[in-house]
Order: C-alpha cells, then structure tokens, then sequence
C-alpha cells in the first residue's frame, strides 16, 4: 500500500483498532483484524484489494456446485427473473446451483434445540456473522460460552449440495463446492473457520466479480425453468440474512443489531452487565446485514425492499415439516455443530498481570499530555490508541504532531528534526507540492 493511501485507510480504524502507519505504509495488525471490511468500504483510492480463488477453479471438477445467499438474487433489478439469473450461472460453468438458506429449517430447529438445553448463558449469540464471531474471540472473550455452537448458512447449503449429490452417484473427490461471498468475512470463514478444523467448501468467488459475469449471460430467450433447484427454499430462508430475518424466531426477548461500530457499543454495556435480560441476540458486522455486505455491488436498502418482495412468493419453513427432504434432517444437524472456541484476546497490554497495571498507569499519565484530538496524524487511530503502542515500545511521544509543535515553541526540538519525524511516519516525499497528488477529498467515489 502507497504511503499517501494510508491516511484514508484509517479513518474507519475505530473498531478493533488494527491499522497503524509505519514507514509510511498502512499496516494491519492481523491479530486484531476481524475482517469487518471498514477498510475496504472507505479507502477511495482502493488500496486495499481481496484475494479470491480463480473462477476457472470449478473446471477440475465433473459436479460444480455455486453455494450463494439469497441476497445475491437481491442484487439484479427485478425485471431480471430468477430462472433467468440460474441459467446465466449454469452458463458460466457451474452444474448444480444452491441458495444456502434451504432447507433453512433445519439449522431454525438445529438453534432452537440448542437454546432449550442451553440454560447456563444468557443471552445466546448468533454465530451468523464471523467478524462478530472473531471480535468476541480476540475483544470479548468472557462472551464465548454465550455463542450458540452452530455453522452458518453457507455450511447448510454444502452439506445439503454433499448429501443430495452423493445419493446421486457421485464421488467426493468429483464434487467442487463454491460459495459467493457477499464479504471478506465469510472468505475467512471458509479458509480460516472457527469451530472446525476444515470447511467442506472448496473454494470462494467474490460476489461483485461473479455479479458482471452473471450480467454480461442473462438472456431473456429460451430461459429454462430452474424451480426444481429451489424445492426447498422458504421465506424464512429469503429474510434469513437480512438485519432481524434471525433474531425473530427465536426467544420472547430477542434483538438484533447491525453495524459494527453499534455492535460494539452493544457489546460493551453486554460484558459490563448493563444490559436487560435478552433471550438471543443477532448481531452483524454490515449495516442492513448481508445486504450491505463490503462486496455486494447493489444499493443496501433496494437489495432489502426486493428480498421483501421476493419472500412473499414463497411460503414458510413450517410448510415444509413433511417434506422428503425431512429425512436428510438427522444427518445435516448433526453436521452443523461447531466444536467450542477458544479466546485469542488481542486487547491486553501484557501477559502478566502485574506488568498490565503498570503499563495502564503509564498510559494514563501519556494521556493526560496527548490533546485528545484523535486525528490520526501519529499514525495510530486515535490518542488512547498511540498512547497504548507508546507502552509497548511501538511509538514515541514525538509521534505526535501537536507535542512537537509545542516543543518546538519551547525550543525543545528543532523544525528539522521534527519534519523528518513526520517524514519517518508518512514517507518522505508526502508534503512536496504536486498538483496531481492522490488522495484528496472525494476522488474514486
């Protein structure tokens, strides 16, 4: 990442805290990372990119099964049909297509019996969203027994793909299972799962690259009828991603929360005891849930008015109860379990008790001289944030840019050596006038 890029990257760093400048470049703290995307979303200049598998992936296999949530159908106008969406995925080479929020009942009833035996932790957490799920591994860890210990969506949809096609004949090792992503989350969910050793998912296309090809093979002459690809998809499974499609079936008591920064805050007044009795609790990283998802290309909320419109076309998961689908229901649950996760708290100053109070005490007397300003100059996020890396020898207190005007009034510093502190943190050719200079106000939205 260019170090000009560095400054607009980490304005939205005020979740975890995991982007820092140093030598000039935006560098992420992966043990703070939670794969929210803020970054992503903001960073106008696109400096930072996401990795995928190669589309051409899905050729090394004779069955090729396209996992995808229903909000990807939300994303197409809706004069485009469904039929006509599943033929331009057959087209690009997938075989066998799957909304992975059918059967949804199966993982409704899976939550539901989990809930019932559950009694000790209240109020029970959803493990929908995995940035949620890895900020509670690293930030709150005293909230994991509160995690209700079942895989998400995508893991239902490729069992259920596994299950239907090995009846069928096939073998596993001729089965190449993709999901569409809506986020960066769920592609670390599915190389780096929580909960499980390994996904069963072979690998993961972004939904913003798949969505022009898909585009570029709709065709409105000779559509076939796919129908039969969504026997079992319900209403509940159309909503089910959406920002309280979850929380609603479950508990006299539920909530849901959307946005990271809200979740947060949630999540606090949670862990400090200041919240009401909550039976269950839907929380999501994304504003609107998936259908704001960092790699969606639609706007958020006509993505929601037309899962909305969708869903009513469709019945509920409770019409379904003597479906012949019913009798992979034993199976799949048990599939669907996830095995308990262990904390990886990446907010503590020092191992060692002792040595943390010390290190808290010198930061609040480093806070009573930084400004509280919290604009990002130094390199941190904030002042709380820079004073933190002041106490674990990552920064300095020249670091920050209104200390050193200050003392170069007081003739403390000299103008030299303060600009080449800059320099040091920003890159050295930064402040040099040029009118072409990347990273001004508004450029690349």
């Amino acid at each position: 990442m260019h170090w000009l890029h560095a400054l607009y990257a980490i304005l939205p760093d005020r979740s975890t805290e995991a982007i820092r400048i140093r030598n000039g470049l935006a560098v992420i703290d992966k043990k703070r990372c939670v794969d929210c995307g803020q970054c992503l979303r903001v960073c106008p200049v696109k400096a930072i990119f996401v990795e995928q598998d190669d589309l051409d992936q899905i050729k090394s296999y004779k069955y090729r099964v396209a996992l995808f949530p229903a909000v990807t159908i939300g994303q197409f106008p809706e004069n485009i049909t469904e039929d006509q969406i599943y033929a331009a995925l057959l087209k690009i080479g997938f075989t066998h297509l799957y909304e992975v929020e059918q059967p949804i009942g199966f993982l409704k009833d899976s939550i539901k019996e989990y809930c019932r035996n559950d009694k000790t932790a209240r109020p029970h957490i959803s493990t929908f969203c995995p940035s949620v799920l890895r900020l509670i591994q690293i930030r709150y860890p005293s909230l994991l027994d509160n995690l209700i210990l079942r895989k998400a969506p995508h893991d239902l949809g490729a069992h259920l793909a596994l299950e239907q096609l090995q009846q069928q004949g096939a073998k596993r090792e001729e089965i190449g299972i993709f999901y569409i992503t809506p986020c960066i989350a769920k592609i670390s969910s599915v190389k780096s799962p929580l909960g499980e050793q390994e996904s069963i998912v072979d690998g993961v296309i972004n939904m913003n690259v798949l969505y022009n090809k898909v585009r570029k093979n709709i065709s409105s002459k000779d559509v076939p009828d796919t129908k039969d690809q969504r026997q079992t998809l319900t209403r509940d499974g159309i909503l089910w991603s959406l920002t309280r499609g979850e929380s609603k079936h479950f508990g006299e008591r539920s909530m849901a929360i959307d946005g990271i920064h809200n979740v947060i805050r949630f999540l606090e007044r949670l862990e400090n005891e200041e919240v009401p009795d909550i039976d269950f609790l839907e929380l999501r990283a994304c504003d609107q849930s998936c259908a704001g998802g960092n790699l969606m290309v639609g706007n958020r909320f006509l993505t929601v008015e037309r899962l909305e419109h969708r869903a009513k076309r469709y019945e509920s998961s409770l019409k379904f109860k003597d479906h012949p689908i019913q009798s992979l229901a034993t199976n799949i649950k048990q599939k669907l379990i996830l095995d308990p996760i262990n904390a990886k708290p990446a907010f503590i100053l020092d191992q060692d008790r002792e040595r943390a109070l010390e290190k808290m005490s010198k930061m609040q007397r480093i806070i009573c001289f930084l400004p509280g300003i919290d604009c990002g100059a130094c390199g941190a996020p904030n002042c709380q944030a820079l004073a933190e890396d002041m106490v674990n020898q990552k920064a300095k207190m020249s670091d920050c840019v209104f200390l050193q005007q200050t003392w170069q009034e007081e003739n403390k510093i000299s103008t030299t050596k303060a600009l080449k502190n800059i320099e040091k943190k920003w890159g050295k050719d930064r402040f040099k006038a040029d009118c072409n200079k990347r990273g001004r106000r508004n450029e690349g939205f």
